[in-house]
């Protein structure tokens, strides 16, 4: 099979390149900057350039976007370009050529303003049926894209996966106060309970969602690392996320306090991934119960493949507060 791989100089794309490169399958790297698994350097919205680099492809891998890190760089019209027209410049070519699957990465970043509940709430249970309240221009870009991949199944048959991920990028975080609060590593770990998934993960999801397509038909999916809650520890995640994760890590406590590293002082939301787990098939690897043994034995948290495709970041100008300018 023939697999094009839209924003492969990206993290995911990369992974992905990566990933395919183990066979069995021919993979095609298409990305607006050039790299070492880039094969058509051009931009999604072109036609001419998608039409070349989708000569011969069997399915696609939609990874490309412009990110939250640009919404403070970027002009809404760009979000516009690269999410919406360049997703349906790709629709519409799969469509002609008879592609068999299209996997769309999406984020969870497109649930916005459904992620924190109100203060004194319990912290909220976030699965495929919570409705999403974006709260920026690339959440709503990305819900749209999101829209226009069930539109081309019901129209045209074209089988199409939607894949809302959660954080796996290796950049610091954007929140100044998290950053001052928390050492890197700490905050990345404490995040495998109910927030981040490992890139190795999310292509395997990928791949697992290709393999299904055909099968599924449509779908929207959160991946994210298994998190060990139960709605039942809602409440005292919000007011007290240690005590919970006590109970259930015991020698949690003493590998952190060894560390110096703390759990966050609230948890406000938990990614529940079981529909993506039953459905693809898909089994993730990394979650907190690997992480704690990864620290227990000094290792890096996470895969090889996270720490070889390694920091990409968002932008050519380095910023001093931070990894990217928020909005």
């Amino acid at each position: 099979m023939r697999i094009l791989v839209t924003g492969s100089a990206g993290h995911l794309g990369e992974g992905l390149m990566r990933r395919l490169a183990e066979g069995p399958h021919e993979a095609v790297g298409l990305d607006v900057k050039g790299s070492a698994y880039t094969h058509v350097v051009g931009s999604i919205a072109d036609p001419e350039v998608v039409a070349a680099a989708m000569e011969g492809v069997d399915a696609v891998l939609h990874t490309a976007t412009l990110h939250k890190p640009h919404v403070g760089t970027h002009r809404r019209q760009d979000f516009v370009d690269t999410n919406i027209t360049g997703t349906l410049t790709l629709l519409e070519k799969a469509v002609r050529t008879g592609v068999s699957a299209f996997v769309f990465t999406s984020t969870t970043s497109a649930f916005g303003g459904a992620l924190t509940p109100p203060p004194g709430e319990p912290a909220a249970w976030i699965d495929e049926t919570v409705r999403g309240v974006p709260k920026n221009i690339y959440g709503v870009t990305k819900t749209a894209a999101e829209d226009l991949c069930e539109l081309f199944h019901r129209r045209h048959g074209l089988p199409c996966l939607v894949l809302r991920t959660s954080r796996f990028f290796p950049e610091e975080d954007d929140n100044r106060e998290r950053r001052a609060r928390y050492a890197d590593a700490n905050a990345k770990a404490n995040e495998f309970l109910f927030r981040r998934v490992d890139l190795a993960d999310a292509a395997e999801a990928h791949l697992c969602a290709l393999d299904r397509a055909a099968e599924i038909g449509v779908g929207r999916y959160i991946i994210s690392a298994t998190a060990p809650f139960t709605r039942a520890d809602l409440p005292d995640l919000r007011s007290a996320p240690a005590s919970v994760v006590a109970r259930l890590y015991p020698g949690f406590e003493q590998l952190y306090a060894g560390l110096g590293y703390r759990m966050f002082d609230e948890i406000d939301r938990v990614y529940d991934n079981a529909k993506a787990r039953q459905e693809l098939g898909w089994t993730p690897l990394y979650d907190f119960a690997r992480v704690l043994d990864q620290l227990s034995r000094g290792e890096p948290i996470g895969s090889p493949l996270a720490r070889d495709v390694g920091s990409k970041g968002y932008h050519d100008t380095v910023f001093e507060d931070g990894p990217y300018p928020v909005d």
